[in-house]
């Protein structure tokens, strides 16, 4: 019977604690403020603070970094090089093409608003005449500006 005892003071011990760690701001009928960590019968009573239980859980532990397996296939730095400077070459080549293009685009684009044909009274059927020939300006200035960035990435 003993131990049943002692487990349950330790119950009781504990639910006190735990109510320790909660802060309260009381107010009684006088207007008077008690701030406390015990909850007052016959006050109004807030909770401004409770503080959380503490984490016993160990954060994970970083994994090593582990070497390259010896069986790995390694590039030489003049391999690397080569492939490094055939993509710029490839990207410098599709960035020119691509402002080719986005040129000719504007001048096929300027070409058409300088175009008035009779039967476009309406401006809406102009501005829809003109769609195609904006998106495909658009186009080609987003694509010009990826290929500027991916260029501008390279070490």
């Amino acid at each position: 019977m003993k131990p049943c005892r002692i487990s349950s003071l330790l119950l009781v011990l504990l639910a006190g604690a735990a109510q320790a760690d909660t802060l309260y701001k009381c107010s009684d009928t006088a207007g008077h403020t008690t701030y406390t960590n015990q909850k007052t019968p016959g006050k109004s009573c807030t909770v401004l603070s409770q503080d959380k239980p503490i984490s016993t859980f160990a954060p994970p532990k970083a994994r090593p970094n582990t070497p390259t397996p010896e069986g790995f296939p390694r590039v030489s730095s003049e391999t690397q090089k080569s492939r490094d400077g055939d993509r710029r070459r490839i990207l410098q080549e599709e960035l020119n093409a691509e402002q080719r293009n986005l040129d000719e685009a504007r001048k096929a684009l300027a070409e058409q608003e300088s175009i008035r044909e009779g039967g476009e009274k309406n401006y809406q059927r102009v501005l829809d005449r003109l769609q195609p020939y904006q998106e495909k300006v658009q186009l080609h200035e987003r694509n010009v500006d990826a290929l500027q960035k991916e260029l501008n990435s390279q070490r």
